[in-house]
């Protein structure tokens, strides 16, 4: 019976490594999201240009890296492997490409390939000399034939990255306050690309529902729907609760009854932000707040206001059946509401940033030499050094975007166990020094997922946790088309 089970787990470990799910994910960053991050920034187009020009843009096209390789003191190029790295004291890293063109008046002028910049690769990874290797030419090229690779090579350091536990964005989480002007404030991390945008829903104890989110503090609710097209009151009331009455909903249209139009709504909401221009400034300054930080995870175009303004009445709901029909609150501690931010994402944000900075430094440079009439060619404005020091800053130092600190790790090499724990670690972003009991305790959905033991003692108890051996972490990469057909075809009816 025992030798059984030492097989099927000899099987399964050979199918899922113990690092397979950061494997992947560092893998799917490489072939897919680096070229997503590169289409989300879009065109550049520079406010000076040279007199002689009536437009310029900048465009980036393609994005590639190739395997780990270095440049010697005499110019010559080689490949690198990672022993040779860890003994000389270099990171194992490989070149970014990128292709760029630039348009004058909608004309190409030039188009070349340059490189950006040089990425740390995970050992074992596609991108990783020693993937696919056999046992012995493993041992040929001085790497121990059993090691699960996992982590980086960051000036001669073995660096982990330690996945991080996360709620999940774009849900709806409502908690009860003890001390407060409201009994329960609802919560929803709104996020998509480079936009995560906390709102915040109270009920005052005047009976009036309000909103939190960027430049708005605390405004009424009804004047952001009215801002979004839902002018009728009787719309509103259908739209959040078409079966019951609640008396909250009618206070709220009533406390709104002097904005009749669209355009009252949207002025109303300007001078909450501290708009004090002209009318039709005031308009457009208001419906860009709304399109750009109100639920972006919905969209950012005009075409979906609508649908926030739906969004946010099911939330209204939702509240009010918490609140006055004793509804249970959603149990933030389920795995259900949780995410894991494996290397690959982390990655992912760490280079959205560099990406948003090396064009910040384009355009400098190319403004730079346009008003002192050198320019010539974009090719000289394209710093490589720029990303290339900031990811390996990262990485050396475990200092990431958002302030968050301790990302990345030397590896833990007391012993084989040692470094295995060190490499399925999971961090909470709670702060240890804060009680947060539920969020420390074991709940039943860790079953399977987390290891119930292996956690410090100590303040960072329950904070600091590991996976379960036998876990392994699936992708949320869903086709969006095929989801769409799967519900039509059990009746769900497209409202356009």
């Amino acid at each position: 019976m025992i030798e059984g089970y030492k097989d099927l787990i000899k099987t399964y470990f050979k199918d899922y490594p113990f690092v397979d799910a950061n494997i992947n994910s560092f893998n799917d960053f490489i072939e897919r999201r680096l070229q997503l991050l590169v289409d989300e920034v879009g065109d550049i187009n520079p406010t000076i240009i040279p007199q002689e020009v009536e437009s310029f843009v900048i465009k980036l096209k393609k994005i590639w890296i190739e395997k780990p390789n270095i440049i010697e003191a005499d110019g010559s190029k080689r490949e690198i492997y990672p022993s040779e790295a860890r003994l000389r004291a270099l990171t194992y890293s490989a070149p970014i490409y990128l292709e760029v063109s630039a348009y004058v008046d909608e004309v190409q002028r030039e188009s070349f390939v340059t490189m950006i910049g040089k990425l740390p690769i995970m050992l074992k990874s596609k991108y990783c000399h020693l993937h696919g290797l056999k046992r012995d030419e493993l041992i040929a090229k001085g790497e121990d034939p059993d090691e699960v690779g996992g982590y980086f090579i960051v000036n001669g350091n073995e660096r982990v990255m330690i996945n991080v536990e996360d709620l999940a964005s774009n849900r709806f989480f409502i908690e009860k306050k003890d001390i407060g002007p409201s009994e329960y404030v609802a919560k929803v991390f709104s996020e998509m690309g480079s936009y995560r945008i906390p709102h915040t829903v109270e009920q005052m104890k005047d009976g009036i529902f309000y909103l939190t989110f960027t430049r708005f503090r605390r405004i009424p609710l009804v004047p952001v729907l009215k801002g979004l097209g839902m002018i009728k009151d009787q719309d509103i009331v259908k739209m959040i609760s078409p079966d019951k009455t609640y008396d909250s909903i009618f206070i709220n249209l009533y406390d709104a009854a002097e904005l009749k139009t669209e355009e009252d709504a949207l002025e109303y909401l300007a001078k909450k932000i501290g708009v004090a221009q002209t009318r039709e400034i005031k308009l457009e300054r208001a419906r860009e707040q709304l399109d750009k930080y109100l639920l972006p995870h919905l969209g950012t175009n005009p075409e979906q206001r609508m649908i926030k303004a739906y969004n946010i009445c099911k939330m209204i709901k939702r509240f009010l059946q918490v609140s006055e029909e004793g509804l249970p609150l959603p149990d933030k501690d389920h795995y259900m509401n949780k995410r894991l931010k494996l290397s690959g994402d982390l990655l992912e944000d760490l280079m959205r940033s560099n990406l948003r900075s090396l064009v910040q430094d384009i355009l400098y440079n190319f403004q730079r030499l346009v008003k002192r009439g050198k320019f010539q060619s974009i090719k000289i404005i394209i710093r490589d050094e720029l990303l290339s020091s900031s990811i390996k800053s990262s990485l050396a130092t475990g200092t990431w975007t958002g302030g968050r600190k301790g990302i990345s790790q030397n590896i833990d090499r007391s012993n084989t166990l040692a470094t295995y724990s060190h490499l399925q670690r999971i961090a909470s972003l709670l702060t240890s020094t804060q009680e947060n009991f539920e969020a420390r305790a074991l709940h039943p959905t860790h079953w399977g997922r987390l290891c119930p033991v292996e956690t410090p003692e100590g303040t960072p108890i329950g904070l600091r946790k590991n996976f379960a051996i036998l876990a392994n972490v699936s992708r949320g990469n869903v086709q969006e088309d095929k989801l769409k057909k799967g519900l039509e075809s059990l009746g769900l009816k497209v409202v356009a």
